[in-house]
């Protein structure tokens, strides 16, 4: 039973039906593009690993052609001379990833969501309550229709940063707030992006510019929280005044901005990620700084493992499947986690003293080749041991 249908949610039971699997799924939101909160007006950053992964589950049939592929990513620190250039033709690659609206990939799982045959969906649904049993669980559940109660082999928590089910099994959590607000919308350049990505960080926090379709723009843009009441009231002149005077003109003026999204970042990490036939997945695991788009690619490379383990043995829940999906994921959560966190606290911290060797760094991880190599495969989301819905061969 998976508890929450968003992107992730929904994207691991579609991988279980694949892998024929029966589950239930257990979402707040009715099945509608516009009533699911994880379908918004964000524009997703996916990693080629995760691509791949949407491809093998038969969704990405269904959101390629809304897709802009990233074939160049450029990092730079305002005021300071280093910068890192990734381009996907050095690493023999088509893309190193595409850029796809989460409206966009929200309506790309609906359809298939459709086309499961052996996937239970009960929405607009909401778990009361959760009852142990001897070789599982007891989910009560309210849906529009009266109460049920389901049992399961697996419980599988998927509802996202503030997770009921997360609360329930009594795991506890690490949250760190960064006191920070990204601003979310698309913008139109004077110049063909050209499918290059940009991310540029300074005092402020970072500022990103992601590759559209129809010459557009992505634009995720971090302020401090004390000034986001301030940004939210900006007219539209002003709020790309701001936000040129942060990316720059590298993409020459920017102009035509769309509707303003906020979010506030925190960052909500569970101590644990399995408990007796139970595992959390997505942000219920792990809610990360936005920095370098991993969220969602982190999240799908856990439903992509449960799946694959789930399918090689006749009890999902079984303690030694569990222990090994905590094992399998622990390098990758980890190191993403920590990639994230750590980049914030160096990349946007003001201390003068740091910065010749952040301007050295991103000189090495730009000109010695082993270290973009390494940098290049991790951006792509090859960490760890994935899952082997992501792989591929390289040219």
């Amino acid at each position: 039973m998976i508890i929450g249908g968003g992107l992730v949610g929904a994207s691991l039971a579609i991988a279980l039906d694949a892998a024929g699997i029966d589950a239930v799924m257990v979402e707040a939101a009715p099945p509608r593009v516009g009533d699911q909160p994880s379908y918004d007006e964000r524009n997703l950053a996916l990693a080629r690993a995760t691509v791949n992964g949407l491809d093998a589950i038969g969704v990405w049939k269904h959101a390629a052609a809304q897709a802009t592929p990233i074939r160049h990513i450029h990092v730079t620190r305002a005021g300071e001379f280093g910068s890192v250039q990734l381009d996907a033709r050095r690493h023999g690659v088509d893309a190193l990833g595409w850029t796809l609206p989460a409206r966009e990939l929200g309506a790309a799982l609906l359809r298939r969501l459709d086309e499961c045959t052996r996937l239970r969906r009960l929405a607009p649904a909401r778990l009361t309550r959760l009852e142990p049993l001897a070789a599982g669980w007891r989910a009560h559940v309210e849906t529009v229709d009266g109460p049920l109660s389901i049992d399961t082999p697996l419980l599988v928590g998927a509802d996202g940063t503030t997770s009921f089910v997360r609360e329930q099994l009594g795991i506890a959590n690490e949250r760190y707030d960064y006191g920070q607000t990204l601003f979310v919308c698309t913008v139109t350049p004077e110049r063909d992006h050209a499918g290059r990505a940009y991310e540029r960080f300074a005092d402020s926090g970072p500022v990103a510019v992601l590759p559209l379709a129809g010459r557009r723009c992505g634009l995720v843009l971090t302020v401090p929280r004390e000034e986001a009441d301030a940004v939210a009231a900006l007219d539209d002149a002003a709020f790309i005044t701001m936000a040129q005077e942060r990316f720059g003109w590298r993409l020459g003026r920017l102009s035509r901005p769309g509707k303003r999204h906020p979010y506030p970042i925190q960052r909500v990490a569970a101590e644990a990620l399995v408990a007796a036939r139970a595992v959390l997945v997505g942000n219920a695991a792990q809610t990360i700084h936005p920095i370098g788009a991993q969220g969602f690619n982190l999240g799908l490379r856990d439903a992509l493992t449960l799946a694959e383990l789930a399918a090689e043995t006749a009890d999902p829940g079984d303690e030694a499947m569990l222990a090994r999906y905590a094992e399998r994921r622990a390098a990758d959560r980890e190191g993403t986690m920590a990639m994230s966190h750590g980049l914030i606290q160096l990349a946007c911290l003001p201390q003068p003293l740091l910065a010749p060797l952040r301007s050295l760094a991103m000189l090495a991880f730009d000109r010695v080749p082993p270290l973009q190599r390494l940098l290049a495969r991790r951006g792509m989301g090859f960490r760890g041991e994935p899952p082997r819905a992501v792989l591929e061969r390289l040219p």
